[in-house]
């Protein structure tokens, strides 16, 4: 194969279609937009979820509870979650990411006390239940609040 032989796979490109170009193109008199109607004027624009001026679904379907859109985003993980973690290690949100336990390391994380530990950790998160605190300090290890 050469440098000339190479064309594009079979389907992939389609030449542009020229609306408006008479009779002969196919698509001339109302350039395939109908006849008469909102959408066949210049310049023609609904917005998404325009009906038509009917009633919008986001506007019929009926709304439920509170949504706070001041509401502080909170990453929440069990102590059992920290047990992957080597014995004396030193657990922050970058390391647990790098573990896989949570996604986004920008996002305070709070260490909930279900579950078991036996490790010797130092865990310096953004909040921590009392039990959590208790049970990493049992096992010997450091609940520090950053």
């Amino acid at each position: 194969m050469k440098l000339h032989e190479l064309s594009p796979a079979e389907g992939s490109k389609r030449e542009s279609k020229r609306i408006g170009r008479g009779h002969g193109s196919g698509n001339g008199k109302t350039a395939g937009k109908g006849h008469k109607g909102q959408k066949a004027r210049a310049g023609h624009g609904m917005r998404p979820g325009f009906e038509g001026g009917q009633m919008p679904l986001q506007r019929r379907v009926p709304k439920r509870g509170f949504n706070n859109i001041f509401a502080e985003e909170w990453i929440a993980i069990n102590v059992g979650a920290l047990d992957v973690f080597e014995d004396g290690a030193t657990v922050d949100a970058t390391a647990l990411a790098e573990k896989g336990i949570i996604k986004k390391t920008g996002t305070p994380v709070k260490v909930l006390g279900n579950g078991k530990i036996s490790k010797n950790l130092t865990v310096k998160l953004n909040a921590f239940s009392a039990a959590a605190a208790e049970k990493i300090n049992a096992a010997g290890g450091k609940a520090e609040v950053i």
